[in-house]
């Protein structure tokens, strides 16, 4: 199960039902991100009080502590890599630049998964730790409410049941302004499956943000494996457990609360190179069933720590980097308007970008043969009223009155008939 507070443990899913008592294994995926217990929020995130809530624990340290302070060497990640805080929750997540006003992070960061209550968009900053306080930076749009057409993700409402949607936690966020300008992470078109071999050679990391580390400052964690396998869990009980497997990244870096949404790294030619987002923790538990009804748990078993590989989001970051998103709400309501002439969208025209309006743009993406982004651009209102005016002509011919021609007769005056020409 994906975790938005630290403190609450897995209860697992997907329970059969059955007539007879016996023992099933479960899987949940725990979630890093963190709302911090009765504790001071992050340096220069401006709070109204304390935050009461479970003990703060580690969520998944394999064998001994392996995490650092930030060595020398990567300290530029600082300006790289921030935290991404809901004032509403006081929900805290590690998230990272990706161009100048666009960040990275877990989308059950942002949206949260299938059994929770999204949060509000407008009640997310983004702040480099060591920068002015005033420096927190909210979505684009997030004063016109329309915060939600600035954030794209692999989902909105992610499964906490098997197949996990892991591999489908990503979000882009667009920030109000260049927070990240000359600090962006490259992203490298490495495929999960590489990434064995890579930490084989002890060449894969993590840079994260921890609620119990060095208090909300930067935390280096290496060497980091990556597998397919584990002794609790092989590939084949991995791969049913999880959708779009493939490009998932089962390792075992160090990880403690608010580590959602951290970068996985290798370093490359001209430096860091992201390889994939922390999003969760992968556990296995035992299960006593009876009459389909759970009598007894048993303890947990951790298998690994996961992440979602850049495989399964490179081409969406280049989209939206790329798109013209609609910046007002009169334009996102013709959008919904003309998708729902279309018989695409069968909401209220309330100008909200939320699943339902995203929904009918992919399927009208998809009807055109065009990669499916979901996003409300510029481009996309204009592709859709050109349609209707072209549908309104053709309308037009078909309504339009029609001239018929038929013999041509003779015309005698009704006075008096034209004499015969003389002989």
């Amino acid at each position: 199960m994906f975790e938005s507070r630290i403190g609450r443990r897995p209860r697992g899913s997907l329970y059969p039902a059955g007539a007879r008592a016996g023992r099933t294994m479960t899987a949940v995926l725990a979630a890093s991100c963190l709302a911090p217990a009765a504790v001071a929020a992050p340096p220069g995130v401006q709070g109204s009080g304390p935050i009461i809530t479970s003990l703060v624990r580690r969520v998944a340290v394999f064998g001994s502590d392996e995490r650092m302070s930030l060595p020398p060497a990567y300290r530029g990640l600082e300006h790289a890599v921030g935290l991404l805080y809901e004032t509403r929750s006081r929900s805290v997540c590690t998230a990272f630049c990706v161009g100048d006003s666009v960040i990275a992070t877990a989308a059950h960061c942002v949206h949260r998964t299938s059994a929770e209550k999204p949060p509000r968009l407008s009640d997310f900053t983004f702040r480099i730790v060591g920068t002015a306080p005033r420096s927190a930076t909210r979505i684009a749009g997030a004063l016109s409410g329309s915060a939600g057409q600035h954030v794209m993700s692999g989902s909105m409402h992610l499964s906490i049941h098997p197949p996990i949607d892991a591999s489908r936690d990503w979000a882009f966020v667009r920030l109000a302004g260049p927070v990240c300008k000359g600090a962006s992470l490259r992203i490298s078109r490495r495929p999960a499956k590489d990434l064995v071999k890579l930490s084989a050679a002890n060449r894969v990391y993590q840079v994260a943000f921890h609620r119990d580390f060095s208090n909300w400052r930067l935390a280096y964690g290496a060497p980091c494996a990556v597998r397919r396998s584990f002794e609790t869990a092989d590939w084949a009980s991995i791969s049913r457990d999880f959708s779009e497997a493939e490009q998932l990244i089962l390792h075992t870096c160090d990880t403690g609360g608010a580590s959602s949404g951290s970068p996985l790294l290798i370093d490359g030619p001209s430096g860091p190179e992201v390889v994939g987002i922390n999003v969760g923790t992968y556990v296995q538990s035992r299960v006593l069933m009876q009459n389909g009804e759970v009598i007894r748990r048993y303890k947990a078993d951790t298998v690994a720590n996961t992440g979602v590989s850049t495989a399964a989001f490179l081409a969406k970051l280049e989209a939206f980097e790329r798109a013209e998103i609609l910046a007002t709400r009169d334009k996102l309501r013709k959008l919904q308007e003309l998708l729902a002439e279309r018989g695409l969208y069968g909401g209220p025209a309330d100008a909200i970008y939320g699943p339902a309006i995203r929904a009918a743009i992919e399927g009208f993406e998809r009807s055109e043969g065009r990669p499916e982004t979901g996003l409300a651009t510029t481009a996309l209102l204009q592709r859709l009223t050109v349609l209707r005016a072209e549908r309104g002509n053709e309308t037009a011919v078909a309504k339009s009155p029609r001239v018929e021609t038929g013999s041509v007769g003779t015309h005698e005056p009704a006075s008096s008939r034209v004499p015969e020409p003389s002989r």
